[in-house]
């Protein structure tokens, strides 16, 4: 499959994957919630089957794809403001251009996160966008120094911020599980206006968070915007010595603390009162220690042989293409299927039936975005978007 004229077959790969690796992490929130333990509470004895569900997804999909979104997202940009300024003629019509398309996204951001689902991540890339897009022009050298200050001032805030601690008393946990089963209650039993509301004060809760971790994803757009100005993605074949280090770094380290950061989840999930694991330590070190892991998928996926590539971008890249209308598919038909306001699965689905379902999801996907794209030029919320952005 090659990809059509002024798209690179590598990103659309690329977002075809984060849209699936995000839904695997999403699935649980759209009958748990986001605010609190995402993968819930597992009966005694524990299946089997539902530990290694949530083992797969804590390991190797949480903390993951949205860096990879992100850092797309930058790749885009880079990519889009040189398109406009070579359309329009100069930087400051580009930018212009560029942030009509970033409110837009703000609006169908905050429409999602308010109807939909509380967990919306469009709304934080596009106030990220806005914060950055006056460096389209700038020099690399530039974007670099500050992906160094932002990464480095975030984890130090990080550091700060989390205390790093065995965890709560008994009774804060006690309170925190009878808390996080009723908002469980309401989310796959409750009525839609109870569902509404409780999923506008989580995503008040979910935006409060998004101020505090935009240094966090500015510091992936700025890596994407590195990546086009530099070839990295653009021409990947003439950094293969720069990938390889980084397949090795992400994969060799990022894997085995990952696997670690699984068991941990897991653990918590068998056993909310325990204290083997100090969940705050391994809390903060997942921000670095997950994008670590998703820079190794980047650089396996960008090393890749060209056989495998055109493999995998005959079922990812139809998706990728499609991603914005996707995304917000994913939220629409999983909070219909495990929420009380539509058939209210979540409230019977073991661990191991949500992950086949979110494989389920994406059969559909695949199936439905090289259909549409057989027959349209882009998706329809992609095409929504862009008239809404002229």
């Amino acid at each position: 499959m090659t990809a059509p004229a002024g798209r690179l077959l590598q990103l659309d790969v690329l977002r075809g994957l984060a849209v699936f690796g995000i839904l695997l992490v999403n699935i649980w929130g759209f009958a748990w919630g986001t605010l609190s333990l995402r993968y819930g509470t597992l009966p005694q004895p524990a299946p089997l089957a539902d530990q290694a569900a949530i083992l797969l997804v804590a390991a190797l999909a949480e903390f993951k794809f949205y860096p990879i979104f992100a850092y797309l997202f930058g790749a885009g940009f880079a990519l889009q403001t040189r398109s406009l300024k070579a359309r329009l003629g100069s930087w400051d019509a580009a930018q212009a251009a560029y942030r009509r398309r970033l409110r837009w996204l703000l609006v169908i951001g905050l429409l999602h996160g308010l109807l939909i689902w509380s967990g919306d991540v469009l709304s934080s890339y596009a106030l990220s966008g806005l914060l950055i897009v006056s460096l389209a022009s700038s020099r690399p050298a530039l974007v670099r120094n500050l992906a160094w200050l932002l990464a480095g001032g975030f984890l130090l805030f990080m550091c700060l911020l989390y205390p790093v601690s065995p965890g709560g008393s008994a009774a804060e946990t006690a309170r925190e599980l009878h808390d996080f089963a009723q908002r469980y209650a309401i989310y796959t039993q409750g009525s839609y206006l109870e569902i509404a509301a409780l999923r506008a004060r989580d995503y008040g809760m979910q935006m409060l968070f998004v101020i505090v971790m935009l240094p966090h994803i500015i510091v992936f757009f700025l890596l994407g915007i590195l990546s086009v100005r530099l070839g990295w993605l653009t021409a990947p074949g003439r950094h293969q010595l720069f990938w390889r280090r980084v397949r090795l770094v992400g994969l060799g380290a990022g894997l085995p603390f990952n696997l670690l950061c699984g068991v941990a989840i897991l653990w918590q999930t068998v056993d909310p009162y325990q204290h083997t694991f100090n969940t705050s330590l391994l809390g903060l070190m997942l921000y670095a220690g997950g994008p670590l892991l998703a820079a190794g998928y980047v650089a396996a996926l960008v090393l890749a042989a060209p056989a495998v590539l055109h493999r995998l971008a005959s079922v990812l890249a139809p998706v990728g293409r499609m991603a914005l209308t996707n995304y917000l598919l994913q939220s629409l038909l999983g909070t219909w299927l495990l929420q009380g306001w539509g058939l209210g699965w979540g409230a019977r689905l073991r661990p191991i039936e949500l992950l086949a379902l979110a494989v389920l999801i994406m059969v559909a996907q695949i199936l439905l975005s090289r259909w549409w794209l057989a027959r349209f030029a882009q998706g329809p919320c992609e095409a929504w978007w862009r008239r809404l952005a002229r």
